[in-house]
């Protein structure tokens, strides 16, 4: 439904529009739910509510920014997080940890582009020669976003199909603009809409010294998580692993940077403690054994090194796993250190007449398993769901751990195993 008023314009549809979300988004704050069930709420009952007056309506763009600034204030209340998180964490599908919400600007700007196809392309020669003009104030303009995302669906038939790290040709495949139907031309529109909105929101990451860290994880895949898997996460661990990978959790340094403290010393070694230091860096931490409590959690401990080592010696063969829980942007050095260490170790069982592999498997200290692992896991023939659920898990203990030591991160170690309650 539209309301066509006397005064001829959209304007007073638009304010009510407003002052309705702002309503339901206060209703679902006031309700007695989690804060995860409160972001649900939002993604799948206010959301889809909003598209319809977003479509309608004549919505400048700068005002639909304003909503989604308001709709971002209660879902980082929602989620755990302090009002300087970037809403790239959570929005942003080209991120390192992705969570299940949309953002209400991208939604407007498919809505728009879509409306633009429809009337332009028209199987109704009235409607295409009407002239509507689809008004989304002069910040972003629907008809040249979709003349953009066209010259651009048009340059990749040039170019054609481009294979991303380990794919080898003909792996990947699309549908070629000059040959789709015209439905497919309007799927492939606003999903190209959607790809220009995000490559806006990763150049705006480049420029977050703290929070875009997490561009140079290398070798780290990206971690999606799901409502299922949101909705079994305690609350305390789902707001550690958003702050933490976004680098906002009330570390030393953080503490002086907000003006909330005075020195960024650690409490164990006295040194400046950033989130790195307390996670993995803390000499003193490492001594009493801290970060092997988390690392034994993960795998079956054995009085032998490498952690794992498995043979045979009927067949004359081993295999060795070395499991390594650095910082997440360490990933890579970590990778080739191990390398060195233990290629002395294999070349000796090789010459000795044993087949030996040593598998170097690498779990971010926030919970972000390596491809290290996803091929070590191949490689000793557990594949498809189970190797999946198995990371899964790793990925759980990992971060759990981390949140334990982030906890006791201020107390002493007792007994080498477990921190003061």
């Amino acid at each position: 439904m539209k309301w066509f008023r006397d005064s001829l314009n959209d304007q007073q549809s638009i304010k009510d529009t407003v002052v309705q979300m702002e309503n339901w988004l206060k209703d679902v704050d006031k309700c007695g739910l989690a804060g995860k069930f409160k972001a649900w709420i939002y993604q799948h009952g206010i959301l889809p509510r909003l598209l319809w007056p977003l479509l309608v309506y004549s919505v400048p763009s700068s005002t639909v920014e304003a909503m989604e600034r308001t709709i971002n204030s209660f879902l980082r209340r929602w989620m755990g997080v302090p009002k300087s998180f970037t809403s790239l964490g959570l929005y942003c599908t080209g991120s390192k940890l992705q969570i299940p919400l949309r953002s209400l600007t991208e939604e407007y700007k498919v809505t728009k582009a879509r409306k633009v196809i429809m009337l332009r392309d028209s199987s109704d020669e009235k409607v295409r020669e009407a002239g509507v003009q689809v008004n989304t104030g002069r910040k972003w303009r629907a008809d040249k976003a979709v003349e953009e995302a066209e010259a651009r669906l048009r340059h990749s038939d040039i170019v054609g199909n481009v294979a991303h790290g380990r794919l080898g040709f003909g792996c990947v495949t699309r549908s070629q603009w000059s040959k789709a139907s015209a439905i497919d031309r309007r799927i492939q529109v606003q999903e190209e809409v959607l790809r220009m909105e995000e490559e806006s929101r990763l150049t705006r990451a480049v420029t977050l010294r703290k929070q875009g860290k997490w561009l140079n994880w290398e070798g780290v895949p990206q971690r999606k998580l799901t409502l299922n898997a949101i909705w079994t996460m305690e609350s305390d661990r789902l707001s550690f692993l958003l702050k933490s990978v976004y680098d906002v959790l009330p570390s030393p340094t953080n503490l002086v940077t907000w003006g909330l403290a005075e020195k960024p010393d650690c409490k164990l070694c006295g040194r400046p403690a950033n989130l790195e230091h307390v996670l993995s860096s803390c000499r003193t931490a490492l001594s009493d054994g801290r970060y092997r409590w988390r690392h034994d959690r993960e795998i079956t401990v054995t009085n032998q090194r490498p952690d794992i080592v498995l043979w045979s010696a009927a067949s004359k063969q081993v295999v060795m796993v070395e499991l390594t829980v650095p910082w997440e942007e360490r990933i890579e050095e970590s990778f080739e250190r191990k390398r060195e260490k233990y290629q002395a170790l294999t070349d000796t069982c090789t010459e000795k007449g044993w087949k030996a592999w040593c598998f170097r498997v690498k779990v971010g200290c926030r919970g972000f398993p390596a491809q290290s692992l996803w091929r070590t896991f191949s490689r000793l023939g557990v594949t498809g769901q189970v190797r999946k659920r198995a990371i899964s898990v790793v990925a759980r203990e990992t971060e759990s751990a981390s949140l334990w030591l982030w906890r006791k991160r201020e107390e002493k170690w007792i007994g080498g195993h477990r921190a003061v309650d």
